[in-house]
């Protein structure tokens, strides 16, 4: 509903449409990502790259498991800036891997204009929502620092996470 030339008047009258036919029913909008919609990044920092059978995984400081679960429950692929979408041969490919000891914390295949380096910053757009909702600690994974730049390109630390928050919730 928050897109660009979606079609408001075409869902009211819809909804009214069914309020009529079944008058007993409530109805009831869940916001979902209409809601929750371009509310941040979720910043990763690649730490190494491997490769096994052909394919190269960039090892990253974040978890799919952990961090990012609506990815691999839904699935749903978020978007990397700078990154195509879906593999583009000829394009160096990379899986992200996650930084759990799970073996399935990886996901998709992004392909990028350049290889990717140890040290490279991988930026996942509108990953905010989930992230900080849903995240585990499993094993002691911290869970992301929660920042905001300001539109006069200030960076104000909200929270940070430490060992000691998982102890704490263990005890």
């Amino acid at each position: 509903m928050t897109e660009e030339n979606y079609d408001i008047e075409h869902l009211i009258t819809l909804l009214k449409s069914l309020k009529e036919r079944y008058p007993h029913l409530d109805i009831i909008m869940e916001p979902g990502s209409a809601f929750a919609w371009q509310t941040g990044v979720l910043v990763a920092t690649v730490n190494d790259i491997v490769e096994n059978n052909n394919v190269k995984t960039a090892m990253l400081n974040v978890s799919f498991a952990c961090h990012m679960p609506d990815c691999l429950e839904m699935p749903y692929k978020p978007r990397i800036r700078g990154a195509y979408q879906d593999p583009i041969k000829d394009k160096p490919t990379y899986r992200m891997g996650g930084s759990s000891c799970l073996s399935g914390d990886f996901m998709g295949n992004w392909s990028f204009d350049e290889p990717l380096q140890v040290g490279d910053k991988i930026v996942f757009e509108d990953m905010i929502h989930y992230t900080t909702v849903k995240t585990t600690m499993f094993n002691g994974v911290s869970h992301p620092s929660i920042g905001l730049w300001t539109e006069d390109n200030k960076f104000i630390m909200y929270r940070n996470f430490a060992y000691s928050d998982y102890k704490n919730r263990m005890s």
